[in-house]
């Protein structure tokens, strides 16, 4: 059974590369793009206030990645401000870029799901009243937790730090999703988000042609992404908290 990881290519790699480490056939197919913004002021501007920010989420490792990519030059993170992570992942990002672990907020290491609202269980016990926040994110998203933080009092500003795209397919990509479609019983489809459903329902390829999802498995990891995967028609679908770990085990619980 091969695996195929459906996350932005550089996130895709990095998974494939682990599984490939635990004797896992795993295969990117990145069925979401990222890109940088087109006008990066907001950015800057981000830049030059966080010290004044009591907290900066980044709702992923690419809104991560991408709002340092703009940091002036000679620039670190600031004693002031702690960085919101909604897990792991987003986590080892932050701190290969500088942030120090101590600045760090994150859900749990046993959380149910790592998402907004364990992030939130971290978050909930403090005083948010006047408390300046700042939400790095794509363009758009969900909105759940700035508007939590702002029932509790705290004044929240979103800065978009990178663009999603539909995911451009090369031949080769083309050929592994040809491969998946005609196979379904022999692949096993990595989800971590919903748009990747949306987009891999929208590629030409599925949406030019009738396809019999049912016969297809799907491993998601959030209850949200696994109903989409069963709206799409997915009859098989397992969940897995979003850790390494965890994928890994559920991979080989399914087995052949």
């Amino acid at each position: 059974m091969r695996v195929i990881v459906t996350r932005p290519a550089a996130q895709a790699a990095d998974w494939v590369d682990h599984l490939r480490a635990s004797a896992i056939d795993a295969v990117a197919l990145p069925l979401i793009g990222i890109a940088p913004v087109t006008d990066p002021s907001a950015l800057l501007a981000a830049w030059r206030g966080l010290a004044q920010r009591d907290l900066v989420v980044f709702v992923s490792p690419n809104a991560a990645e991408q709002f340092f990519a703009l940091r002036p030059h000679g620039v670190t993170w600031p004693a002031g401000p702690r960085a919101g992570s909604p897990g792991p992942g987003t986590t080892r990002v932050l701190v290969g870029l500088g942030v120090p672990a101590s600045a760090i907020v994150e859900p749990a290491d046993d959380a149910a799901q790592f998402d907004s609202e364990s992030l939130w269980a971290r978050l909930r016990t403090q005083d948010w009243q006047g408390r300046r926040v700042l939400i790095v994110r794509g363009d758009g998203g969900r909105d759940w937790l700035a508007q939590t933080l702002q029932a509790a009092g705290a004044q929240v500003e979103h800065v978009a730090a990178y663009r999603r795209l539909a995911p451009a397919l090369d031949s080769d990509h083309a050929a592994l999703l040809r491969a998946a479609l005609e196979r379904p019983e022999a692949h096993l489809w990595f989800f971590s988000s919903s748009e990747a459903i949306d987009n891999l329902a929208a590629a030409p390829l599925v949406s030019d042609a009738p396809t019999d999802w049912a016969r297809a498995r799907a491993l998601a990891t959030h209850p949200r992404i696994a109903a989409r995967a069963r709206q799409l028609g997915f009859a098989r679908v397992t969940e897995a908290r979003p850790s390494l770990a965890a994928v890994i085990a559920c991979i080989q619980s399914i087995g052949p």
